[in-house]
Protein backbone atom coordinates (compact mmCIF):
# COMPACT_ATOMS: atom_id res chain seq x y z
CA UNK A 1 0.00 0.00 0.00
CA UNK A 2 0.96 3.51 -0.52
CA UNK A 3 2.96 5.82 2.50
CA UNK A 4 0.15 7.64 4.01
CA UNK A 5 1.31 11.09 2.67
CA UNK A 6 0.21 13.22 -0.32
CA UNK A 7 2.33 14.71 -3.55
CA UNK A 8 1.07 17.16 -5.04
CA UNK A 9 1.63 16.68 -8.73
CA UNK A 10 0.42 18.46 -12.19
CA UNK A 11 0.02 16.94 -16.04
CA UNK A 12 3.24 16.80 -17.63
CA UNK A 13 3.70 19.08 -20.68
CA UNK A 14 4.51 17.36 -24.43
CA UNK A 15 7.66 19.38 -25.86
CA UNK A 16 8.44 18.43 -29.32
CA UNK A 17 6.66 15.03 -29.50
CA UNK A 18 8.47 14.10 -25.74
CA UNK A 19 6.70 13.89 -22.38
CA UNK A 20 8.13 15.80 -19.89
CA UNK A 21 8.50 14.50 -16.26
CA UNK A 22 7.63 17.06 -13.54
CA UNK A 23 10.13 17.78 -10.95
CA UNK A 24 10.23 15.45 -8.08
CA UNK A 25 7.74 12.97 -9.99
CA UNK A 26 8.98 9.33 -10.08
CA UNK A 27 8.16 6.82 -13.01
CA UNK A 28 4.97 5.00 -10.93
CA UNK A 29 3.11 8.72 -11.17
CA UNK A 30 3.60 9.19 -14.41
CA UNK A 31 0.41 7.28 -15.62
CA UNK A 32 -1.74 8.72 -13.05
CA UNK A 33 -2.01 12.81 -13.52
CA UNK A 34 -5.27 13.05 -14.51
CA UNK A 35 -7.84 12.09 -12.03
CA UNK A 36 -10.57 9.77 -13.34
CA UNK A 37 -13.75 11.00 -12.08
CA UNK A 38 -15.46 7.21 -11.87
CA UNK A 39 -12.34 6.48 -9.42
CA UNK A 40 -14.34 9.24 -7.01
CA UNK A 41 -16.80 7.88 -7.73
CA UNK A 42 -16.68 3.96 -6.54
CA UNK A 43 -14.32 5.53 -3.78
CA UNK A 44 -17.65 7.59 -2.28
CA UNK A 45 -19.59 4.54 -3.20
CA UNK A 46 -17.36 2.32 -0.84
CA UNK A 47 -17.91 4.75 1.74
CA UNK A 48 -21.44 5.32 1.57
CA UNK A 49 -21.90 1.69 1.55
CA UNK A 50 -19.03 0.45 4.05
CA UNK A 51 -18.58 -2.08 1.76
CA UNK A 52 -16.90 -2.53 -1.67
CA UNK A 53 -19.12 -5.70 -2.38
CA UNK A 54 -22.40 -2.85 -2.06
CA UNK A 55 -20.24 -0.25 -3.60
CA UNK A 56 -20.03 -2.40 -6.75
CA UNK A 57 -23.47 -3.42 -6.98
CA UNK A 58 -24.52 0.13 -6.54
CA UNK A 59 -22.04 1.30 -9.55
CA UNK A 60 -23.02 -1.93 -11.70
CA UNK A 61 -19.30 -3.02 -11.59
CA UNK A 62 -17.70 -6.36 -10.67
CA UNK A 63 -16.22 -5.80 -7.13
CA UNK A 64 -12.40 -6.69 -8.54
CA UNK A 65 -13.16 -3.78 -10.78
CA UNK A 66 -14.08 -1.57 -7.95
CA UNK A 67 -11.47 -2.49 -5.93
CA UNK A 68 -8.57 -1.95 -8.30
CA UNK A 69 -9.63 1.50 -8.92
CA UNK A 70 -10.32 2.19 -5.22
CA UNK A 71 -6.46 1.35 -5.12
CA UNK A 72 -5.76 2.84 -8.07
CA UNK A 73 -7.01 6.22 -6.85
CA UNK A 74 -5.08 6.04 -4.00
CA UNK A 75 -1.72 5.01 -5.82
CA UNK A 76 -2.60 7.90 -7.89
CA UNK A 77 -3.31 10.36 -4.39
CA UNK A 78 -0.22 8.91 -3.13
CA UNK A 79 -2.26 8.28 0.15
CA UNK A 80 -4.04 5.42 2.01
CA UNK A 81 -7.55 5.82 1.88
CA UNK A 82 -9.68 3.06 3.45
CA UNK A 83 -8.42 0.60 5.56
CA UNK A 84 -9.71 -3.16 4.58
CA UNK A 85 -11.00 -5.84 6.73
CA UNK A 86 -13.76 -8.93 6.86
CA UNK A 87 -16.45 -6.13 8.37
CA UNK A 88 -16.11 -4.03 5.27
CA UNK A 89 -14.05 -0.74 4.39
CA UNK A 90 -13.62 2.37 6.89
CA UNK A 91 -12.47 5.83 6.01
CA UNK A 92 -8.72 6.93 7.51
CA UNK A 93 -7.81 10.79 8.25
CA UNK A 94 -6.57 11.42 5.03
CA UNK A 95 -9.66 9.76 3.53
CA UNK A 96 -12.16 11.30 5.12
CA UNK A 97 -10.38 14.79 4.32
CA UNK A 98 -10.72 14.03 0.41
CA UNK A 99 -14.59 12.65 0.88
CA UNK A 100 -15.62 16.59 0.32
CA UNK A 101 -13.83 17.42 -2.78
CA UNK A 102 -14.76 13.89 -4.03
CA UNK A 103 -18.37 14.89 -3.97
CA UNK A 104 -17.89 18.13 -5.44
CA UNK A 105 -15.75 16.47 -8.37
CA UNK A 106 -18.74 14.18 -9.07
CA UNK A 107 -21.52 16.75 -8.41
CA UNK A 108 -19.46 18.99 -11.08
CA UNK A 109 -18.95 16.12 -13.76
CA UNK A 110 -23.29 15.31 -13.34
CA UNK A 111 -23.74 19.16 -13.63
CA UNK A 112 -21.69 19.38 -17.00
CA UNK A 113 -23.71 16.22 -18.42
CA UNK A 114 -26.71 17.38 -17.03
CA UNK A 115 -26.57 21.21 -17.97
CA UNK A 116 -25.10 19.77 -21.90
CA UNK A 117 -28.64 17.68 -21.96
CA UNK A 118 -30.76 21.06 -21.14
CA UNK A 119 -29.27 22.49 -23.71
CA UNK A 120 -29.16 20.27 -26.45
CA UNK A 121 -32.78 18.70 -25.36
CA UNK A 122 -32.23 15.35 -25.28
CA UNK A 123 -31.92 12.95 -22.33
CA UNK A 124 -30.28 9.48 -22.54
CA UNK A 125 -29.66 6.58 -20.01
CA UNK A 126 -31.61 4.11 -17.83
CA UNK A 127 -33.36 5.43 -14.66
CA UNK A 128 -34.53 3.20 -12.20
CA UNK A 129 -37.70 3.59 -10.61
CA UNK A 130 -39.25 2.18 -7.63
CA UNK A 131 -42.65 2.64 -6.37
CA UNK A 132 -46.02 0.74 -5.21
CA UNK A 133 -48.03 -0.83 -8.12
CA UNK A 134 -50.97 1.32 -8.17
CA UNK A 135 -48.75 4.76 -8.16
CA UNK A 136 -46.70 2.93 -10.92
CA UNK A 137 -49.65 2.77 -13.15
CA UNK A 138 -50.98 6.33 -12.39
CA UNK A 139 -48.08 8.10 -12.21
CA UNK A 140 -45.12 6.63 -13.66
CA UNK A 141 -46.64 5.05 -16.90
CA UNK A 142 -48.12 8.55 -18.77
CA UNK A 143 -44.58 9.76 -17.01
CA UNK A 144 -42.47 7.36 -19.20
CA UNK A 145 -44.94 7.79 -21.60
CA UNK A 146 -44.71 11.01 -22.58
CA UNK A 147 -40.37 11.04 -21.97
CA UNK A 148 -40.37 8.21 -24.23
CA UNK A 149 -42.04 9.86 -27.06
CA UNK A 150 -39.40 13.03 -26.32
CA UNK A 151 -36.44 11.56 -25.50
CA UNK A 152 -36.27 7.90 -27.40
CA UNK A 153 -32.94 7.37 -25.97
CA UNK A 154 -34.54 7.18 -22.50
CA UNK A 155 -34.52 3.44 -20.80
CA UNK A 156 -36.66 2.56 -17.53
CA UNK A 157 -36.62 0.04 -15.19
CA UNK A 158 -39.34 -0.51 -12.97
CA UNK A 159 -39.62 -2.32 -9.44
CA UNK A 160 -42.84 -2.73 -7.73
CA UNK A 161 -42.45 -3.23 -3.68
CA UNK A 162 -43.70 -1.65 -0.50
CA UNK A 163 -42.98 1.59 0.17
CA UNK A 164 -40.68 0.28 3.14
CA UNK A 165 -38.86 -1.57 0.47
CA UNK A 166 -38.83 1.12 -2.28
CA UNK A 167 -37.02 3.86 0.52
CA UNK A 168 -34.28 1.42 1.36
CA UNK A 169 -33.57 0.51 -2.11
CA UNK A 170 -33.31 4.14 -2.94
CA UNK A 171 -31.12 4.54 0.39
CA UNK A 172 -28.81 2.04 -0.92
CA UNK A 173 -28.25 3.30 -4.47
CA UNK A 174 -30.52 0.06 -6.37
CA UNK A 175 -33.06 2.62 -7.14
CA UNK A 176 -32.53 6.70 -8.72
CA UNK A 177 -35.91 7.86 -7.85
CA UNK A 178 -39.12 6.26 -5.46
CA UNK A 179 -42.67 6.85 -5.53
CA UNK A 180 -44.30 5.90 -2.16
CA UNK A 181 -47.13 6.32 0.36
CA UNK A 182 -45.23 7.96 2.92
CA UNK A 183 -45.43 6.43 5.81
CA UNK A 184 -47.15 8.49 9.35
CA UNK A 185 -42.91 8.72 10.30
CA UNK A 186 -40.00 10.52 9.69
CA UNK A 187 -37.74 9.01 6.30
CA UNK A 188 -35.06 7.37 7.48
CA UNK A 189 -31.75 9.25 7.77
CA UNK A 190 -30.12 10.28 4.13
CA UNK A 191 -33.65 9.57 2.36
CA UNK A 192 -35.40 13.14 1.54
CA UNK A 193 -39.57 12.93 0.82
CA UNK A 194 -40.83 15.17 -1.53
CA UNK A 195 -44.93 15.28 -1.49
CA UNK A 196 -46.47 15.09 -5.05
CA UNK A 197 -50.35 14.34 -4.45
CA UNK A 198 -52.37 13.53 -1.33
CA UNK A 199 -55.37 10.61 -2.14
CA UNK A 200 -57.83 8.98 0.46
CA UNK A 201 -58.06 6.27 2.46
CA UNK A 202 -61.70 4.13 2.75
CA UNK A 203 -62.77 0.80 2.70
CA UNK A 204 -63.97 -1.63 -0.38
CA UNK A 205 -66.88 -3.53 -0.03
CA UNK A 206 -69.15 -5.76 -2.76
CA UNK A 207 -71.65 -3.33 -4.59
CA UNK A 208 -74.50 -4.93 -2.84
CA UNK A 209 -72.98 -4.84 1.13
CA UNK A 210 -74.64 -2.07 3.26
CA UNK A 211 -71.68 0.28 3.37
CA UNK A 212 -72.17 0.02 -0.23
CA UNK A 213 -74.96 2.86 0.37
CA UNK A 214 -73.14 5.06 2.71
CA UNK A 215 -71.20 8.45 1.70
CA UNK A 216 -68.45 8.02 4.45
CA UNK A 217 -67.47 5.61 6.92
CA UNK A 218 -65.63 5.78 10.46
CA UNK A 219 -62.93 3.35 11.65
CA UNK A 220 -65.45 2.24 14.13
CA UNK A 221 -68.05 0.79 12.11
CA UNK A 222 -65.20 -1.60 11.34
CA UNK A 223 -64.43 -3.03 14.48
CA UNK A 224 -67.13 -6.22 14.23
CA UNK A 225 -66.10 -7.11 10.65
CA UNK A 226 -63.46 -9.41 9.20
CA UNK A 227 -60.67 -7.33 7.50
CA UNK A 228 -58.98 -7.82 4.63
CA UNK A 229 -55.56 -5.85 5.10
CA UNK A 230 -52.45 -5.19 3.26
CA UNK A 231 -49.14 -7.00 4.72
CA UNK A 232 -47.44 -5.88 7.56
CA UNK A 233 -44.78 -3.44 6.35
CA UNK A 234 -47.14 -1.44 3.52
CA UNK A 235 -48.22 2.02 5.03
CA UNK A 236 -51.81 0.99 4.78
CA UNK A 237 -51.61 -2.25 6.84
CA UNK A 238 -49.43 -0.61 9.31
CA UNK A 239 -52.64 2.12 9.32
CA UNK A 240 -54.74 -0.66 10.28
CA UNK A 241 -52.80 -2.29 12.63
CA UNK A 242 -52.76 1.11 14.55
CA UNK A 243 -56.57 2.28 14.18
CA UNK A 244 -58.40 -1.21 14.39
CA UNK A 245 -55.44 -3.12 17.07
CA UNK A 246 -58.34 -5.82 18.36
CA UNK A 247 -59.74 -6.41 14.48
CA UNK A 248 -60.41 -9.99 12.92
CA UNK A 249 -58.28 -9.77 10.03
CA UNK A 250 -58.63 -12.60 7.97
CA UNK A 251 -56.56 -12.12 5.11
CA UNK A 252 -53.05 -10.60 4.68
CA UNK A 253 -52.84 -9.65 1.01
CA UNK A 254 -49.55 -8.31 -0.68
CA UNK A 255 -51.43 -6.58 -3.17
CA UNK A 256 -54.17 -4.06 -3.47
CA UNK A 257 -55.31 -6.31 -6.64
CA UNK A 258 -55.49 -9.43 -4.05
CA UNK A 259 -57.46 -7.61 -1.57
CA UNK A 260 -59.87 -6.67 -4.39
CA UNK A 261 -60.05 -9.93 -5.41
CA UNK A 262 -60.53 -11.48 -1.50
CA UNK A 263 -63.25 -8.84 -1.03
CA UNK A 264 -65.24 -9.73 -4.37
CA UNK A 265 -65.40 -13.39 -2.93
CA UNK A 266 -66.52 -12.55 0.53
CA UNK A 267 -63.50 -12.67 2.91
CA UNK A 268 -64.23 -9.60 4.12
CA UNK A 269 -64.16 -5.97 3.80
CA UNK A 270 -61.16 -4.21 2.38
CA UNK A 271 -59.34 -1.21 3.25
CA UNK A 272 -57.14 0.93 0.45
CA UNK A 273 -55.90 4.25 -1.10
CA UNK A 274 -58.71 5.46 -3.29
CA UNK A 275 -55.82 5.10 -5.95
CA UNK A 276 -55.65 1.40 -5.24
CA UNK A 277 -59.51 1.30 -6.38
CA UNK A 278 -60.21 0.99 -10.48
CA UNK A 279 -63.24 2.92 -11.21
CA UNK A 280 -64.49 0.50 -13.83
CA UNK A 281 -64.70 -2.27 -11.30
CA UNK A 282 -68.69 -2.03 -10.80
CA UNK A 283 -68.68 -5.14 -8.82
CA UNK A 284 -66.69 -3.35 -5.37
CA UNK A 285 -67.54 0.00 -4.08
CA UNK A 286 -64.91 2.35 -2.68
CA UNK A 287 -66.37 4.13 0.17
CA UNK A 288 -64.34 7.01 2.30
CA UNK A 289 -62.94 6.51 6.21
CA UNK A 290 -63.69 10.75 7.51
CA UNK A 291 -61.79 10.07 10.65
CA UNK A 292 -58.47 9.26 8.77
CA UNK A 293 -55.86 12.13 7.33
CA UNK A 294 -55.14 11.20 3.17
CA UNK A 295 -52.16 9.13 1.97
CA UNK A 296 -49.14 11.36 0.56
CA UNK A 297 -48.18 9.94 -2.19
CA UNK A 298 -44.43 11.69 -2.05
CA UNK A 299 -40.96 11.30 -4.28
CA UNK A 300 -38.12 9.87 -2.30
CA UNK A 301 -34.35 10.56 -3.07
CA UNK A 302 -31.08 10.01 -1.67
CA UNK A 303 -30.20 13.12 0.28
CA UNK A 304 -26.78 12.90 -0.02
CA UNK A 305 -26.35 12.18 -3.99
CA UNK A 306 -26.64 14.12 -7.07
CA UNK A 307 -28.80 12.62 -9.58
CA UNK A 308 -28.30 12.31 -13.17
CA UNK A 309 -29.84 14.63 -15.49
CA UNK A 310 -31.91 12.11 -16.98
CA UNK A 311 -33.22 11.23 -13.55
CA UNK A 312 -33.96 14.65 -12.87
CA UNK A 313 -36.28 15.21 -16.13
CA UNK A 314 -37.82 12.15 -14.78
CA UNK A 315 -38.45 13.62 -11.54
CA UNK A 316 -39.92 17.21 -12.72
CA UNK A 317 -41.97 15.36 -14.70
CA UNK A 318 -43.32 13.01 -11.95
CA UNK A 319 -44.12 16.29 -10.03
CA UNK A 320 -46.24 17.84 -12.72
CA UNK A 321 -48.16 14.35 -12.94
CA UNK A 322 -48.70 14.14 -9.35
CA UNK A 323 -50.09 18.05 -8.96
CA UNK A 324 -52.57 17.16 -11.60
CA UNK A 325 -53.58 13.79 -9.43
CA UNK A 326 -56.55 14.57 -8.12
CA UNK A 327 -58.15 11.45 -5.98
CA UNK A 328 -60.67 11.48 -3.39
Amino acid sequence: MPKASVIYSFDAECVDGKKCVPFGCGRKNLYSYRMRVERARYFLAAVDTGSFRAAAERCQVSQPTLREQVTLLEEELNVVLLTRSKLGVRLTEAGRSIVPYCRRLTASEEAIHRMAAEVSGTFRGRVAIGSIAALAEVLIAPVASRLLQQHPDLRFEITEASSAEVESKVLNGALDIGIVSAPRTQPPHGITRSQVAEVGLGVVVPADHAFAEMRAIRWSNLESWPIVAMRPGTVIGQEIVSRLPDADVVVRAASARTVRVMVKNGAGIGVLAAVDFPSHDHALTWVPLLDTPPLEICLVHRTDSQPSASALVVRRFIQEQGAALVIA
